[in-house]
């Protein structure tokens, strides 16, 4: 019944969780799965950062604390700083009162920051570092005469 539309990801159920628009959770929230919050939430939002999991916050929602969560979309009201070590994507609806930090950000026109965006991007592949190879003219030979220099011939 319920769990026939969940997601199995890596053996584990993932999980969904509602925050209805007509409820106020006030404390700190821990989750794995999913979570979208239509209401409001005043306290901080955790998942672990190994996880999948993802925090959608609708037009309606309205969350008053930090968020350390590796996938979020937004859409709704954040007064707190944000940090997606994976995704975030700021909807059109989408207004922040504090820093974003991020790996990967998907911005749409009208989506609000008050505050800093930082990109905590880690490098994946090291960088190749460009080499060239100079030639040094020794004294023992001879310089190539130039053009305009030497003797008149």
């Amino acid at each position: 019944m319920f769990g026939s539309q969940n997601k199995v990801r890596k053996g584990k159920v993932m999980a969904h969780t509602l925050i209805s628009a007509v409820t106020e959770l006030q404390g700190d929230l821990k989750f794995d799965g999913e979570l979208i919050v239509e209401g409001r939430i005043v306290g901080n939002i955790n998942a672990a950062n190994d996880s999948g999991a993802m925090l959608r916050v609708a037009e309606s929602g309205v969350i008053e604390g930090e968020i350390n969560v590796p996938n979020v979309v937004i859409n709704g009201t954040v007064n707190g700083d944000i940090h997606a070590c994976k995704h975030i994507e700021l909807a059109a609806k989408a207004s922040i009162n504090g820093d974003v930090h991020y790996q990967l950000i998907e911005m749409v026109m009208g989506a609000r920051v008050n505050g800093s965006l930082v990109c905590n991007k880690e490098q994946h592949q090291p960088r190749k570092a460009l080499t060239y190879q100079h030639q040094a003219v020794s004294d023992s030979e001879p310089e190539p005469p130039r053009q305009g220099q030497g003797d008149p011939a």
